[in-house]
């Protein structure tokens, strides 16, 4: 059986740190859809907290496309920007873990 070797440099640090961040930014936009879908309370804080953040992540990518059904529009604009951040923030994460 062959042992697998785990990287301890800098770049394996700063590769876990850019990996749980895009892992924080994609569950923080899972989050939202969620409570969006659910009907949650928006004048609840922890509710609006949540919309703040997923707004300002996503606030590249919101508007991209112009789907008529709500929900829809809601799971396309913050659920795209997810898939982008753990795609990009992983790739990220491995390359720096060689590096």
């Amino acid at each position: 059986m062959q042992e697998r070797v785990v990287p301890r440099g800098p770049g394996a640090t700063v590769g876990r740190v850019v990996a749980l961040a895009a892992d924080v930014a994609a569950l923080v936009l899972v989050v939202w859809i969620a409570l969006d879908l659910l009907d949650a309370n928006q004048a609840n804080a922890v509710v609006q907290w949540f919309h703040d953040a997923a707004n300002w992540l996503s606030g590249w990518s919101r508007d991209l496309f112009d789907i008529h059904r709500e929900w829809v529009q809601v799971v396309v604009g913050y659920g795209l920007p997810a898939v982008v951040y753990l795609l990009v923030g992983h790739a990220l994460a491995r390359f720096l873990h060689r590096v």
